[in-house]
């Protein structure tokens, strides 16, 4: 079985992102189990800080998640047209250290989740210098962007919109066959 880590790149509690990712986990195709980590508690980056302190604890638990995990999944907001400022704070912590090794060669896929009609096309395309820079394997066969997110999920952020339901299956099953 395949193991994916997943993360949403959002901190609020009714995320649409979360909720994405909380139901790619309940609708996983046989073979492929997906592990919810999260940013929360990252601190912002700081070299004086991490000199003097080492890696914080939620880094250093994102950090062994990720080693353990035989892919990547990036739930990803979209924020003025790019990545959200807290998630690519978090993947810049877990490089640090021996961390930039765990994302070597590592299949990732990446979805997400906006308010908007374009969906995250901007912000998953913003992701890809990080992810050749991180020396990962980006997944590009399959794309899913939700649009009018509003529209899909509701008030708590869980999803509710059968086709968007069916698409992230269909996602699902293309990411987990391209894992082998």
């Amino acid at each position: 079985m395949a193991n994916v880590l997943g993360l949403a790149g959002s901190l609020r509690k009714a995320s649409f992102n979360a909720g994405l990712l909380r139901t790619a986990a309940e609708e996983c195709p046989d073979g492929l189990a997906i592990t919810i980590g999260t940013i929360k508690g990252v601190p912002l980056y700081d070299a004086d800080d991490e000199a003097e302190n080492g890696l914080p604890d939620a880094v250093q638990t994102l950090q062994a998640q990720l080693a353990d995990a035989d892919a990547l999944l990036l739930v990803t907001p979209e924020y003025n047209n790019g990545v959200p400022g807290v998630f690519k704070n978090a993947i810049d912590w877990m490089s640090r250290g021996d961390g930039l090794k765990h994302f070597k060669g590592k299949p990732v896929a990446v979805i997400g989740a906006s308010p908007g009609g374009f969906g995250t096309n901007l912000a998953q395309a913003h992701w890809l210098p990080v992810l050749r820079t991180l020396g990962t394997r980006p997944w590009f066969e399959g794309r899913l962007m939700v649009s009018r997110a509003g529209q899909a999920f509701d008030g708590d952020g869980n999803l509710t919109d059968e086709k968007t339901r069916d698409a992230l299956r269909t996602f699902l099953s293309g990411f987990a066959e391209s894992l082998g």
